[in-house]
Protein backbone atom coordinates (compact mmCIF):
# COMPACT_ATOMS: atom_id res chain seq x y z
CA UNK A 1 0.00 0.00 0.00
CA UNK A 2 2.70 2.43 0.93
CA UNK A 3 4.39 1.50 -2.49
CA UNK A 4 1.50 2.54 -4.57
CA UNK A 5 1.09 5.76 -2.57
CA UNK A 6 5.12 6.32 -3.87
CA UNK A 7 4.08 5.55 -7.46
CA UNK A 8 0.96 8.23 -7.59
CA UNK A 9 3.38 10.89 -6.52
CA UNK A 10 6.56 10.17 -8.15
CA UNK A 11 3.28 10.59 -11.42
CA UNK A 12 1.79 13.95 -10.51
CA UNK A 13 5.74 15.48 -10.15
CA UNK A 14 6.52 14.00 -13.38
CA UNK A 15 3.18 15.54 -15.03
CA UNK A 16 3.63 18.58 -13.43
CA UNK A 17 7.70 18.61 -14.72
CA UNK A 18 6.47 17.82 -18.21
CA UNK A 19 3.73 20.30 -18.71
CA UNK A 20 5.84 22.71 -17.08
CA UNK A 21 8.18 22.18 -19.53
CA UNK A 22 6.03 22.15 -22.73
CA UNK A 23 4.37 25.45 -21.99
CA UNK A 24 4.64 27.80 -25.93
CA UNK A 25 5.39 31.74 -25.92
CA UNK A 26 3.68 33.85 -28.38
CA UNK A 27 5.30 33.62 -31.93
CA UNK A 28 6.26 36.59 -33.69
CA UNK A 29 5.34 36.75 -37.22
CA UNK A 30 7.84 38.30 -40.19
CA UNK A 31 7.00 39.14 -43.90
CA UNK A 32 6.19 41.42 -46.50
CA UNK A 33 3.82 43.94 -46.54
CA UNK A 34 2.55 43.66 -49.57
CA UNK A 35 2.63 41.24 -52.94
CA UNK A 36 2.08 40.73 -56.14
CA UNK A 37 -0.48 37.65 -57.30
CA UNK A 38 1.16 34.55 -58.40
CA UNK A 39 4.61 35.17 -57.08
CA UNK A 40 6.66 33.40 -54.61
CA UNK A 41 6.73 34.55 -51.06
CA UNK A 42 8.05 33.38 -47.58
CA UNK A 43 7.13 34.22 -44.22
CA UNK A 44 8.82 33.77 -41.17
CA UNK A 45 7.34 32.15 -37.80
CA UNK A 46 9.89 32.45 -35.01
CA UNK A 47 8.83 30.36 -31.49
CA UNK A 48 10.48 31.97 -28.03
CA UNK A 49 12.33 28.91 -26.17
CA UNK A 50 10.68 26.47 -28.30
CA UNK A 51 11.16 22.37 -26.62
CA UNK A 52 14.01 20.86 -28.14
CA UNK A 53 12.85 17.46 -28.09
CA UNK A 54 8.71 17.83 -29.12
CA UNK A 55 7.60 19.22 -32.43
CA UNK A 56 5.70 22.11 -33.26
CA UNK A 57 3.42 23.12 -36.10
CA UNK A 58 3.88 26.51 -37.16
CA UNK A 59 0.83 27.47 -39.33
CA UNK A 60 -0.67 31.14 -41.04
CA UNK A 61 -4.17 31.67 -41.23
CA UNK A 62 -6.13 35.04 -42.08
CA UNK A 63 -7.99 36.62 -39.29
CA UNK A 64 -11.45 36.39 -40.61
CA UNK A 65 -10.81 32.51 -41.48
CA UNK A 66 -9.06 30.18 -38.54
CA UNK A 67 -10.11 27.04 -39.97
CA UNK A 68 -7.87 27.26 -43.35
CA UNK A 69 -4.22 27.57 -43.25
CA UNK A 70 -2.39 29.46 -46.00
CA UNK A 71 0.92 28.13 -45.40
CA UNK A 72 2.63 25.45 -42.60
CA UNK A 73 6.05 24.60 -41.52
CA UNK A 74 7.06 21.46 -38.37
CA UNK A 75 9.89 23.11 -36.10
CA UNK A 76 12.08 20.76 -34.90
CA UNK A 77 14.98 22.12 -33.80
CA UNK A 78 15.41 26.08 -33.59
CA UNK A 79 13.70 29.20 -32.99
CA UNK A 80 11.76 30.27 -36.59
CA UNK A 81 10.69 28.18 -39.32
CA UNK A 82 10.07 29.62 -42.42
CA UNK A 83 6.40 29.26 -44.58
CA UNK A 84 6.78 29.53 -48.47
CA UNK A 85 3.40 30.33 -49.91
CA UNK A 86 2.30 31.10 -53.35
CA UNK A 87 0.35 34.82 -53.10
CA UNK A 88 -3.28 34.14 -53.95
CA UNK A 89 -6.07 37.47 -53.91
CA UNK A 90 -7.49 35.51 -51.39
CA UNK A 91 -4.19 36.11 -49.12
CA UNK A 92 -4.85 40.01 -48.83
CA UNK A 93 -5.21 41.08 -45.16
CA UNK A 94 -4.59 40.29 -41.70
CA UNK A 95 -2.69 37.45 -40.84
CA UNK A 96 -1.15 35.39 -38.13
CA UNK A 97 0.75 32.97 -37.06
CA UNK A 98 -0.41 29.73 -34.75
CA UNK A 99 2.16 27.56 -32.71
CA UNK A 100 0.92 24.43 -31.32
CA UNK A 101 2.40 20.69 -30.09
CA UNK A 102 2.43 18.15 -32.57
CA UNK A 103 2.67 15.38 -29.23
CA UNK A 104 -1.12 14.59 -29.19
CA UNK A 105 -0.41 12.47 -25.83
CA UNK A 106 0.20 15.92 -24.14
CA UNK A 107 -2.98 17.76 -26.23
CA UNK A 108 -3.84 19.77 -23.06
CA UNK A 109 -0.66 22.27 -23.71
CA UNK A 110 -2.78 24.98 -25.73
CA UNK A 111 -1.71 26.58 -29.31
CA UNK A 112 0.00 30.32 -28.86
CA UNK A 113 -0.96 33.22 -32.00
CA UNK A 114 0.89 36.02 -33.03
CA UNK A 115 -0.02 39.48 -33.74
CA UNK A 116 -1.60 40.12 -36.90
CA UNK A 117 0.37 40.91 -39.84
CA UNK A 118 -1.21 43.04 -42.84
CA UNK A 119 -0.79 42.02 -45.64
CA UNK A 120 -1.77 43.56 -49.16
CA UNK A 121 -1.88 41.53 -52.25
CA UNK A 122 -1.75 43.78 -55.82
CA UNK A 123 -3.73 42.42 -58.81
CA UNK A 124 -2.58 44.05 -61.95
CA UNK A 125 -5.30 45.44 -63.23
CA UNK A 126 -6.74 44.67 -67.07
CA UNK A 127 -9.96 43.99 -69.42
CA UNK A 128 -11.46 47.32 -68.19
CA UNK A 129 -14.45 48.64 -70.55
CA UNK A 130 -17.36 50.83 -69.85
CA UNK A 131 -21.34 49.55 -69.37
CA UNK A 132 -24.15 52.24 -69.87
CA UNK A 133 -26.83 51.91 -67.74
CA UNK A 134 -28.96 53.39 -70.10
CA UNK A 135 -29.42 54.01 -74.01
CA UNK A 136 -26.24 55.75 -76.15
CA UNK A 137 -28.59 58.28 -78.23
CA UNK A 138 -31.16 60.53 -75.56
CA UNK A 139 -32.46 63.94 -74.99
CA UNK A 140 -31.33 66.24 -73.17
CA UNK A 141 -32.21 67.08 -69.44
CA UNK A 142 -31.91 62.90 -68.90
CA UNK A 143 -29.03 61.36 -65.90
CA UNK A 144 -26.43 59.66 -67.90
CA UNK A 145 -24.39 56.85 -66.07
CA UNK A 146 -21.23 55.10 -66.93
CA UNK A 147 -19.86 51.76 -65.25
CA UNK A 148 -16.09 50.88 -65.66
CA UNK A 149 -15.61 47.31 -65.26
CA UNK A 150 -12.74 45.20 -65.04
CA UNK A 151 -11.60 41.43 -65.84
CA UNK A 152 -9.16 41.46 -62.92
CA UNK A 153 -7.74 44.03 -60.50
CA UNK A 154 -7.91 45.60 -57.06
CA UNK A 155 -6.79 48.79 -55.22
CA UNK A 156 -8.18 50.57 -58.15
CA UNK A 157 -8.07 54.54 -58.97
CA UNK A 158 -10.29 55.37 -61.94
CA UNK A 159 -10.16 58.14 -64.00
CA UNK A 160 -12.62 59.52 -67.06
CA UNK A 161 -12.13 60.99 -70.00
CA UNK A 162 -14.37 62.99 -72.55
CA UNK A 163 -13.65 63.70 -75.84
CA UNK A 164 -9.78 62.66 -74.62
CA UNK A 165 -10.38 65.91 -71.62
CA UNK A 166 -9.94 64.79 -67.81
CA UNK A 167 -13.22 64.67 -66.65
CA UNK A 168 -13.44 66.91 -63.38
CA UNK A 169 -15.83 66.75 -60.43
CA UNK A 170 -18.65 68.98 -60.00
CA UNK A 171 -22.04 69.57 -58.59
CA UNK A 172 -23.15 68.20 -61.85
CA UNK A 173 -21.08 65.29 -62.69
CA UNK A 174 -19.94 62.84 -59.61
CA UNK A 175 -17.53 60.04 -59.94
CA UNK A 176 -17.64 57.39 -57.67
CA UNK A 177 -15.59 54.47 -57.54
CA UNK A 178 -15.85 52.82 -61.13
CA UNK A 179 -19.30 55.04 -61.81
CA UNK A 180 -19.00 58.35 -63.62
CA UNK A 181 -22.85 60.10 -63.30
CA UNK A 182 -23.79 63.30 -65.06
CA UNK A 183 -27.20 64.87 -64.05
CA UNK A 184 -29.08 67.14 -66.27
CA UNK A 185 -27.26 66.53 -69.42
CA UNK A 186 -26.96 68.92 -72.03
CA UNK A 187 -25.50 68.92 -75.87
CA UNK A 188 -21.73 69.57 -74.69
CA UNK A 189 -22.19 66.32 -72.75
CA UNK A 190 -22.24 64.54 -76.22
CA UNK A 191 -19.25 62.58 -77.25
CA UNK A 192 -16.60 59.79 -76.44
CA UNK A 193 -15.74 58.41 -73.25
CA UNK A 194 -13.22 56.36 -72.36
CA UNK A 195 -12.36 55.34 -68.57
CA UNK A 196 -8.75 54.15 -67.20
CA UNK A 197 -8.46 52.04 -64.41
CA UNK A 198 -4.35 52.11 -62.32
CA UNK A 199 -3.03 50.46 -59.74
CA UNK A 200 0.82 50.43 -58.37
CA UNK A 201 2.46 47.68 -57.14
CA UNK A 202 6.43 48.85 -55.80
CA UNK A 203 6.89 51.90 -57.81
CA UNK A 204 5.28 49.81 -60.87
CA UNK A 205 2.22 51.21 -62.23
CA UNK A 206 -0.17 48.90 -64.17
CA UNK A 207 -2.89 50.37 -66.82
CA UNK A 208 -5.80 49.14 -68.99
CA UNK A 209 -7.76 51.92 -70.71
CA UNK A 210 -11.09 50.68 -72.08
CA UNK A 211 -12.73 50.77 -75.44
CA UNK A 212 -14.15 54.11 -76.46
CA UNK A 213 -18.33 54.75 -76.22
CA UNK A 214 -19.75 57.30 -78.26
CA UNK A 215 -22.71 59.10 -76.21
CA UNK A 216 -25.26 61.20 -77.77
CA UNK A 217 -27.08 64.16 -75.58
CA UNK A 218 -29.77 65.53 -78.43
CA UNK A 219 -30.80 68.60 -78.09
CA UNK A 220 -34.38 69.78 -78.35
CA UNK A 221 -35.57 72.23 -80.87
CA UNK A 222 -35.95 75.69 -79.65
CA UNK A 223 -38.87 77.98 -80.24
CA UNK A 224 -39.03 79.29 -83.66
CA UNK A 225 -39.29 82.44 -85.12
CA UNK A 226 -42.15 82.95 -87.66
CA UNK A 227 -42.07 86.10 -90.79
CA UNK A 228 -43.18 86.17 -93.87
CA UNK A 229 -42.59 87.89 -96.87
CA UNK A 230 -44.80 88.88 -99.84
CA UNK A 231 -44.80 87.39 -103.67
CA UNK A 232 -46.15 89.17 -106.59
CA UNK A 233 -46.42 86.56 -109.64
CA UNK A 234 -48.91 88.23 -111.58
CA UNK A 235 -50.56 91.69 -111.48
CA UNK A 236 -53.45 90.30 -109.27
CA UNK A 237 -51.67 87.11 -107.54
CA UNK A 238 -49.98 87.95 -103.91
CA UNK A 239 -48.77 85.29 -102.31
CA UNK A 240 -47.24 84.86 -98.43
CA UNK A 241 -43.95 83.17 -98.17
CA UNK A 242 -43.64 81.96 -94.44
CA UNK A 243 -40.48 80.89 -92.90
CA UNK A 244 -40.20 78.67 -89.89
CA UNK A 245 -37.18 78.89 -88.72
CA UNK A 246 -35.80 77.04 -85.26
CA UNK A 247 -31.94 78.19 -84.21
CA UNK A 248 -31.26 75.07 -82.09
CA UNK A 249 -32.26 71.40 -82.55
CA UNK A 250 -31.47 67.84 -83.72
CA UNK A 251 -32.56 66.86 -86.83
CA UNK A 252 -34.91 65.72 -88.37
CA UNK A 253 -37.64 68.43 -87.03
CA UNK A 254 -41.00 67.95 -87.74
CA UNK A 255 -42.35 71.67 -88.63
CA UNK A 256 -46.45 72.54 -88.54
CA UNK A 257 -47.83 75.66 -90.10
CA UNK A 258 -51.54 76.56 -88.48
CA UNK A 259 -53.94 79.61 -88.95
CA UNK A 260 -55.74 79.69 -86.43
CA UNK A 261 -56.83 76.25 -85.07
CA UNK A 262 -56.37 75.03 -88.21
CA UNK A 263 -53.08 73.14 -89.33
CA UNK A 264 -52.36 74.51 -92.97
CA UNK A 265 -49.47 72.00 -93.37
CA UNK A 266 -47.40 69.68 -92.05
CA UNK A 267 -43.45 68.35 -92.71
CA UNK A 268 -40.52 66.78 -91.38
CA UNK A 269 -37.03 67.83 -92.78
CA UNK A 270 -33.47 67.85 -92.68
CA UNK A 271 -33.14 71.44 -91.52
CA UNK A 272 -33.66 73.68 -89.38
CA UNK A 273 -36.34 76.50 -91.14
CA UNK A 274 -38.98 75.54 -93.53
CA UNK A 275 -40.78 78.20 -96.16
CA UNK A 276 -44.84 77.62 -96.81
CA UNK A 277 -46.70 79.20 -99.72
CA UNK A 278 -49.87 80.52 -99.26
CA UNK A 279 -52.31 82.68 -101.16
CA UNK A 280 -53.14 86.31 -100.02
CA UNK A 281 -55.18 89.22 -100.42
CA UNK A 282 -53.90 92.43 -100.00
CA UNK A 283 -55.27 94.84 -97.75
CA UNK A 284 -57.25 92.38 -95.89
CA UNK A 285 -56.50 90.31 -92.65
CA UNK A 286 -56.81 87.14 -93.09
CA UNK A 287 -56.16 85.43 -89.41
CA UNK A 288 -53.34 84.39 -87.48
CA UNK A 289 -49.92 82.09 -88.28
CA UNK A 290 -48.11 80.16 -85.85
CA UNK A 291 -45.25 77.57 -86.40
CA UNK A 292 -44.97 74.22 -84.32
CA UNK A 293 -41.80 72.86 -84.31
CA UNK A 294 -40.46 68.99 -82.86
CA UNK A 295 -37.90 66.94 -83.16
CA UNK A 296 -38.86 64.20 -80.38
CA UNK A 297 -41.41 64.43 -77.12
CA UNK A 298 -41.40 68.37 -77.00
CA UNK A 299 -43.11 70.53 -79.47
CA UNK A 300 -42.31 74.35 -79.30
CA UNK A 301 -44.21 77.21 -80.70
CA UNK A 302 -43.94 80.53 -82.35
CA UNK A 303 -45.36 83.94 -81.46
CA UNK A 304 -48.58 84.65 -83.30
CA UNK A 305 -48.39 86.57 -86.86
CA UNK A 306 -51.23 88.31 -88.58
CA UNK A 307 -51.30 87.59 -91.55
CA UNK A 308 -52.22 91.49 -93.01
CA UNK A 309 -50.63 93.12 -95.98
CA UNK A 310 -51.23 96.95 -95.92
CA UNK A 311 -49.11 98.83 -99.02
CA UNK A 312 -47.51 101.80 -98.94
CA UNK A 313 -49.49 105.06 -98.97
CA UNK A 314 -49.57 108.48 -97.27
CA UNK A 315 -47.20 111.33 -97.65
CA UNK A 316 -43.09 110.16 -96.85
CA UNK A 317 -42.23 112.42 -93.99
CA UNK A 318 -38.12 113.11 -93.89
CA UNK A 319 -36.81 115.34 -90.79
CA UNK A 320 -33.37 114.59 -89.09
CA UNK A 321 -31.41 115.59 -85.98
CA UNK A 322 -27.48 115.96 -85.11
CA UNK A 323 -24.41 115.63 -82.93
CA UNK A 324 -22.29 118.85 -81.85
CA UNK A 325 -18.92 118.48 -81.39
CA UNK A 326 -16.37 121.71 -80.40
CA UNK A 327 -17.70 125.43 -80.28
CA UNK A 328 -20.90 123.79 -81.11
CA UNK A 329 -20.63 123.23 -84.59
CA UNK A 330 -22.23 120.24 -86.05
CA UNK A 331 -20.34 116.76 -86.41
CA UNK A 332 -23.14 114.68 -87.22
CA UNK A 333 -26.23 114.38 -89.06
CA UNK A 334 -28.86 111.67 -88.95
CA UNK A 335 -32.62 111.55 -91.48
CA UNK A 336 -34.99 109.49 -90.67
CA UNK A 337 -37.88 108.35 -93.51
CA UNK A 338 -41.13 107.38 -92.53
CA UNK A 339 -44.51 106.50 -94.83
CA UNK A 340 -47.49 107.09 -93.44
CA UNK A 341 -48.97 103.36 -93.71
CA UNK A 342 -47.57 99.98 -95.68
CA UNK A 343 -46.52 96.48 -93.61
CA UNK A 344 -44.08 95.45 -96.06
CA UNK A 345 -41.84 98.81 -96.89
CA UNK A 346 -38.76 99.13 -99.09
CA UNK A 347 -36.73 102.29 -98.45
CA UNK A 348 -34.45 104.22 -100.78
CA UNK A 349 -31.92 107.38 -99.77
CA UNK A 350 -30.58 109.79 -102.64
CA UNK A 351 -27.95 112.03 -102.46
CA UNK A 352 -27.92 114.72 -105.81
CA UNK A 353 -30.57 112.00 -107.03
CA UNK A 354 -27.61 109.18 -106.58
CA UNK A 355 -28.71 106.27 -104.91
CA UNK A 356 -27.06 105.56 -102.10
CA UNK A 357 -27.16 102.00 -100.39
CA UNK A 358 -25.84 100.26 -97.43
CA UNK A 359 -22.39 102.09 -96.52
CA UNK A 360 -19.95 105.08 -98.31
CA UNK A 361 -17.52 106.98 -97.44
CA UNK A 362 -19.60 109.64 -95.67
CA UNK A 363 -22.65 107.46 -95.51
CA UNK A 364 -24.46 104.37 -93.47
CA UNK A 365 -28.32 103.14 -94.20
CA UNK A 366 -29.82 101.40 -91.26
CA UNK A 367 -33.38 99.96 -91.67
CA UNK A 368 -35.68 99.70 -88.70
CA UNK A 369 -38.40 97.45 -90.42
CA UNK A 370 -40.98 98.26 -90.90
CA UNK A 371 -41.57 101.76 -89.10
CA UNK A 372 -38.30 103.79 -90.59
CA UNK A 373 -35.01 104.07 -92.34
CA UNK A 374 -32.56 105.79 -91.33
CA UNK A 375 -29.40 107.81 -92.81
CA UNK A 376 -26.50 108.60 -90.77
CA UNK A 377 -24.06 111.36 -92.52
CA UNK A 378 -20.69 112.75 -91.20
CA UNK A 379 -21.20 116.49 -92.11
CA UNK A 380 -18.19 117.98 -94.82
CA UNK A 381 -18.06 119.29 -98.60
CA UNK A 382 -18.65 115.69 -99.68
CA UNK A 383 -22.35 115.34 -97.74
CA UNK A 384 -23.20 118.52 -98.78
CA UNK A 385 -26.33 118.68 -101.18
CA UNK A 386 -30.00 117.56 -101.57
CA UNK A 387 -31.02 114.72 -99.79
CA UNK A 388 -34.62 112.88 -100.06
CA UNK A 389 -36.20 109.50 -99.69
CA UNK A 390 -38.65 106.89 -101.28
CA UNK A 391 -40.99 104.47 -100.21
CA UNK A 392 -42.19 101.61 -101.75
CA UNK A 393 -43.98 97.92 -101.60
CA UNK A 394 -41.28 95.31 -101.38
CA UNK A 395 -43.07 93.17 -103.83
CA UNK A 396 -44.05 96.28 -105.88
CA UNK A 397 -41.46 99.35 -106.64
CA UNK A 398 -43.93 100.58 -108.85
CA UNK A 399 -45.92 102.54 -105.66
CA UNK A 400 -42.65 104.51 -104.59
CA UNK A 401 -43.64 107.56 -102.75
CA UNK A 402 -41.00 110.39 -102.12
CA UNK A 403 -40.55 112.66 -99.82
CA UNK A 404 -40.08 116.30 -99.41
CA UNK A 405 -36.01 117.57 -100.55
CA UNK A 406 -33.54 118.80 -98.35
CA UNK A 407 -30.96 120.76 -99.02
CA UNK A 408 -27.90 120.80 -96.29
CA UNK A 409 -24.26 121.53 -96.10
CA UNK A 410 -21.88 122.81 -93.33
CA UNK A 411 -22.56 126.41 -93.63
CA UNK A 412 -26.12 125.96 -93.24
CA UNK A 413 -26.48 123.41 -90.35
CA UNK A 414 -24.52 126.08 -88.33
CA UNK A 415 -26.48 129.22 -89.68
CA UNK A 416 -28.12 130.56 -86.31
CA UNK A 417 -32.01 129.88 -87.15
CA UNK A 418 -34.14 132.68 -87.82
CA UNK A 419 -36.50 132.05 -84.72
CA UNK A 420 -33.06 131.65 -82.23
CA UNK A 421 -32.19 135.82 -83.50
CA UNK A 422 -36.10 136.84 -82.92
CA UNK A 423 -35.77 135.29 -79.42
CA UNK A 424 -32.54 136.72 -78.86
CA UNK A 425 -33.26 140.24 -80.16
CA UNK A 426 -37.07 140.21 -78.80
CA UNK A 427 -35.37 139.36 -75.33
CA UNK A 428 -32.83 142.26 -75.76
CA UNK A 429 -35.54 144.88 -76.02
CA UNK A 430 -37.41 143.88 -73.70
CA UNK A 431 -34.65 144.15 -71.47
CA UNK A 432 -34.32 147.88 -72.69
CA UNK A 433 -37.78 148.24 -72.30
CA UNK A 434 -37.88 147.29 -68.69
CA UNK A 435 -35.18 149.22 -67.82
CA UNK A 436 -36.38 152.46 -69.58
CA UNK A 437 -39.83 151.67 -67.84
CA UNK A 438 -37.74 151.91 -64.66
CA UNK A 439 -35.99 154.97 -64.95
CA UNK A 440 -38.95 156.49 -66.52
CA UNK A 441 -40.86 155.84 -62.68
CA UNK A 442 -37.92 156.91 -60.75
CA UNK A 443 -37.76 160.81 -62.79
CA UNK A 444 -41.31 160.98 -61.88
CA UNK A 445 -41.44 159.65 -58.38
CA UNK A 446 -38.24 162.13 -58.09
CA UNK A 447 -40.15 164.69 -59.36
CA UNK A 448 -43.06 164.61 -57.00
CA UNK A 449 -41.12 164.14 -54.09
CA UNK A 450 -38.81 167.51 -55.10
CA UNK A 451 -42.13 169.09 -55.78
CA UNK A 452 -43.87 168.59 -52.53
CA UNK A 453 -40.47 169.78 -50.90
CA UNK A 454 -40.37 172.78 -52.66
CA UNK A 455 -44.22 173.48 -51.86
CA UNK A 456 -43.17 173.17 -48.54
CA UNK A 457 -40.35 175.66 -48.78
CA UNK A 458 -42.62 177.98 -50.38
CA UNK A 459 -45.44 177.81 -47.60
CA UNK A 460 -42.90 178.50 -45.08
CA UNK A 461 -41.57 181.36 -46.81
CA UNK A 462 -44.87 183.33 -46.91
CA UNK A 463 -45.48 182.04 -43.60
CA UNK A 464 -41.94 183.93 -42.68
CA UNK A 465 -43.17 186.48 -44.81
CA UNK A 466 -46.57 187.18 -42.78
CA UNK A 467 -44.66 187.19 -39.44
CA UNK A 468 -41.78 189.26 -40.58
CA UNK A 469 -44.79 192.50 -42.37
CA UNK A 470 -47.13 192.28 -39.21
CA UNK A 471 -44.41 192.68 -37.29
CA UNK A 472 -42.02 196.22 -37.02
CA UNK A 473 -38.92 195.13 -35.17
CA UNK A 474 -37.98 199.05 -35.55
CA UNK A 475 -40.01 200.32 -33.06
CA UNK A 476 -38.96 198.10 -30.49
CA UNK A 477 -35.11 197.62 -31.28
CA UNK A 478 -33.86 198.96 -28.28
CA UNK A 479 -36.15 196.60 -26.37
CA UNK A 480 -35.41 192.81 -26.90
CA UNK A 481 -37.37 191.37 -24.00
CA UNK A 482 -40.36 193.01 -25.76
CA UNK A 483 -39.56 191.66 -29.21
CA UNK A 484 -39.17 187.88 -27.71
CA UNK A 485 -42.37 188.20 -26.00
CA UNK A 486 -44.27 189.18 -29.00
CA UNK A 487 -42.77 186.64 -30.99
CA UNK A 488 -43.59 183.96 -28.47
CA UNK A 489 -47.26 184.97 -27.91
CA UNK A 490 -47.38 184.79 -32.11
CA UNK A 491 -46.03 181.24 -32.20
CA UNK A 492 -48.56 180.34 -29.54
CA UNK A 493 -51.70 181.94 -31.17
CA UNK A 494 -50.83 180.29 -34.36
CA UNK A 495 -50.37 176.89 -32.83
CA UNK A 496 -53.45 176.74 -31.11
CA UNK A 497 -55.33 177.58 -34.13
CA UNK A 498 -53.98 175.57 -36.60
CA UNK A 499 -51.53 172.89 -35.22
CA UNK A 500 -52.61 170.53 -38.24
CA UNK A 501 -51.29 173.05 -40.97
CA UNK A 502 -47.83 173.17 -39.21
CA UNK A 503 -45.55 170.85 -39.86
CA UNK A 504 -43.23 169.68 -36.37
CA UNK A 505 -40.15 171.45 -38.20
CA UNK A 506 -41.97 174.75 -38.74
CA UNK A 507 -42.79 174.80 -35.16
CA UNK A 508 -39.26 174.19 -34.20
CA UNK A 509 -37.77 176.55 -36.68
CA UNK A 510 -39.75 179.28 -35.89
CA UNK A 511 -38.70 178.25 -32.02
CA UNK A 512 -34.99 178.33 -32.75
CA UNK A 513 -35.61 181.90 -34.17
CA UNK A 514 -36.96 183.55 -31.49
CA UNK A 515 -34.58 182.15 -29.13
Amino acid sequence: MFASFFVVILGLCCCFKESSQFFLGRPQLYGPNEALVKTYVEFQCEVPHPPTDHEILLQIFKEDDPNKALGEYTLLEGLAGNIPMVIKKRHDGYLKCVASVQNRSISHINSTSSNLHYLKVIEPVKGARIINSGPDDFFEGETLQLICQLSAGNYISYKWLHNDQLVSPSSLRRIYDNQLTIYRTNPQDSGSYKCVATNVFNKTVFTSNSSEIEITVKEFVSAPDISFTVLKEEPQNYFAIVVCNSTQGDLPITYSLYRGKEQVINMTVEERHYVFKLPLVLDRHLGFLRCHASNGEQTTYSQWLPLNVVPVSGPVTMHYDYDTGENYAVTGLRFYCKAEKGSHPHYQWFHNKTLLQDRGTYYQVVDQMPQRSILLLSVGRESAGTYYCEVSDSFDNSTAISSKRRYLDKEVLNRIPDFVVGVVFGSFAFLIFLMSACCWIGVIFRKRQYGEKSLWSLEMQRSKAVYEDELDFSVHSDDSDLLKTAREDEFDQASESSEDEWPQIQKKTLKDELV
